[in-house]
């Protein structure tokens, strides 16, 4: 069996969990490391290796290689990201450690043919109008705590929606 065929049966037999899941977003994915672990059983079965490379390209662009090879020949599948340099909350490292997961992840889903369809990753703007949450339960206590040590009504505003008979009780 040649590379290709070898590749085209793993492409049709793989599978990989959404192990991973994001609460900002709402939403389970799988990581570049979910869909590593994933191949590991097609290593011996097919006699194949697995590996990503990565290049800096300059400027904050990464390009991510995902590669097979039966000791013979090989298939390369790539990706290309850019670090997100506004990222908050992020030191410079975890901007490029984001950055650099991501394209691993989008160069094996470039190899597997992953369908990035029906990953909620893919399909997630990230829209900065996302709705709020409401103001309840654990929260509603939390935020009553931090009113009354000196917090502002109008910080857990920008949190959460906050219906009218709720704002009475703070």
């Amino acid at each position: 069996m040649n590379i290709h065929e070898k590749l085209s049966k793993i492409q049709v037999a793989f599978k990989a969990k959404k192990s991973r899941y994001n609460s900002f977003g709402r939403y389970n994915f799988r990581s570049a490391e979910d869909i590593l672990e994933g191949l590991k059983p097609f290593i011996n079965e097919f006699s194949v290796t697995f590996k990503v490379d990565e290049t800096y390209l300059g400027e904050g662009v990464l390009e991510s290689k995902a590669s097979i090879s039966d000791g013979k020949d090989a298939i390369h599948a790539t990706a290309i990201v850019a670090v997100d340099f506004d990222q908050k909350g992020m030191q410079m490292p975890q901007k490029f450690g984001s950055a650099s997961s991501y394209g691993k992840k989008y160069s094996l889903g470039n190899l597997l043919l992953i369908d990035d369809t029906a990953d909620a990753d893919a399909t997630n703007n990230h829209s900065k109008t996302k709705a709020k949450p409401k103001l309840e339960g654990e929260a509603l206590k939390k935020a009553k705590e931090f009113i009354k040590n000196g917090g502002k009504i109008e910080t857990i505003k920008t949190k959460y929606e906050i219906t009218p008979e709720v704002l009475k009780t703070l």
